[in-house]
């Protein structure tokens, strides 16, 4: 894969946080004796370049500690606080760069600012910063200072040569951009050294012999952020088409000069409806508005296509009790937008695998192996060759978990196999299951990938 040109400047990889009694001051210690730091007040939450770190006295102890990233700033009723990486862990490269894991973030209030609020101020600052502790335990972050996790293979191949010598945050995807509102306030404040791109969802890579070859291959969940929220809590669409549980999951494979990419999605069903959740077993369904489904599931698919091309629905939920009345909604919702460009396929997966007849997904492959073979897979070679993917499968059971993983999973899978025949590393008829290892890690990332 061709080198990808440098970001006019690289982002600090290891600073050092001096906290002082009425300031923050972040100090880049990448080696740049020409970097300046920045100081952040706590008094007003301004911000400002310093060219050398404020004197120390007996009355002005500074605590000290080490991190990895500035994530943003949150400005909250009283007063703004600062996201900073506290630990990490690598977890692998991606096409060549060093990713990271989050292990822990730290929020440092500005509490000076909170002092002249008034007691109900004071109230709701409390509540909120309550709610900033939790944030401190968010899972699944990962972030790179080289590459952009927000973008697919294919994507970051195609950026333009001046997009490629923007900094990092500039060629971000939005949608899954974790940090984006965080990062507003550096933003304006032009710190691009310091604007720390940031991906929820989930990364995993490893290495297996396939004969005298060793494949790399990369799994990469990424969450979008439109329709935040826990699964029982936030379904469905909102008015613009933007559903809950986005998630867009890309496989890389490299070995022998080849790269080679995959992307599908999975998302919540595209109108609006709801589930009260209350102490039954199974809470009650509720559309909301339904007479307006049409009309959002077109924004939706809209969207989905001018990002990714043709769209293949796959609708895996059962046609009984709330379940059936939500799959006959998604079906009269998509019968007046089906095209050449956009197909919907329901596959009732209960009825037809069950709970452990997964085999019978075959039958679906079946169904959908022409529109695979259409719109293909991103493949680059260093002899310049290459194919884009054209078009994409969204999947989705009622809530984008179990029967939505196994189907993923087994999409995944032929692909694979696809990927590695045309690079010459498979035989016609070889299969993922014929190398035990390969077929191992490969399962054991799926299963941890799509815990996100």
């Amino acid at each position: 894969m061709k080198e990808k040109a440098e970001p006019v400047q690289k982002l600090y990889t290891r600073i050092r946080l001096w906290e002082f009694p009425d300031e923050y001051v972040i100090e880049p210690t990448d080696g740049s004796s020409a970097s300046s730091s920045l100081s952040i007040s706590l008094v007003d939450a301004s911000m400002k370049l310093i060219d050398s770190i404020p004197e120390c006295s007996s009355f002005r102890v500074p605590k000290i500690q080490m991190i990895f990233g500035v994530v943003g700033m949150l400005k909250l009723v009283a007063g703004s606080y600062l996201f900073v990486i506290t630990e990490r862990k690598c977890v692998g490269s991606y096409l060549g760069h060093p990713i990271f894991k989050v292990i822990s973030l730290k929020v440092l209030p500005c509490v000076h600012s909170v002092k002249n609020s008034t007691p109900e101020q004071k109230k709701v600052e409390n509540e909120f910063s309550r709610l900033l502790k939790v944030a401190e335990r968010t899972t699944g972050l990962y972030f790179s200072y080289d590459t952009n996790l927000t973008l697919s293979t294919q994507r970051l191949y195609d950026l333009g040569n001046e997009s490629k010598m923007l900094p990092l945050w500039r060629q971000a995807e939005p949608r899954f951009l974790w940090n984006s509102y965080m990062l507003e306030a550096l933003i304006d404040k032009k710190l691009d050294p310091y604007l720390l791109p940031v991906v929820q969802g989930s990364f995993h890579n490893f290495q297996a012999t396939i004969g005298k070859e060793i494949v790399d291959v990369t799994l990469i969940a990424r969450r979008c952020t439109r329709r935040n929220g826990t699964r029982m809590w936030r379904r469905g669409a909102d008015s613009e088409g933007h559903v809950a549980n986005f998630v867009e999951t890309e496989q890389i494979i490299q070995i022998n000069g080849f790269t080679s990419s995959f992307v599908q999605v999975r998302g919540s069903i595209p109108f609006l409806w709801e589930q009260i959740v209350d102490l039954t077993y199974k809470p009650k369904f509720e559309i909301v508005r339904p007479e307006e489904a049409p009309q959002i599931a077109e924004r939706h698919f809209l969207d989905l296509r001018k990002m990714y091309g043709s769209v293949l629905a796959v609708d895996l939920l059962n046609k009984h009790g709330g379940e059936g009345r939500l799959s006959d909604m998604f079906s009269n919702a998509m019968q007046p937008i089906v095209s050449e460009d956009l197909r919907y396929l329901h596959f009732d997966f209960t009825k037809i695998c069950g709970h452990v007849h997964f085999e019978r997904l075959s039958f679906l492959y079946d169904q959908i192996a022409d529109f695979l073979v259409k719109n293909g897979y991103f493949l680059l070679n260093e002899g310049s060759e290459k194919m884009e993917q054209l078009g994409v499968v969204r999947t989705n059971c009622i809530d984008c978990l179990d029967r939505t993983n196994i189907t993923q999973s087994m999409i995944g899978r032929k692909i694979l196999e696809l990927q590695l025949r045309r690079i010459g590393v498979f035989a016609a008829e070889e299969t993922i299951s014929s190398h035990p290892k390969l077929d191992r890690c490969f399962r054991i990332c799926e299963y941890c990938h799509f815990l996100c």
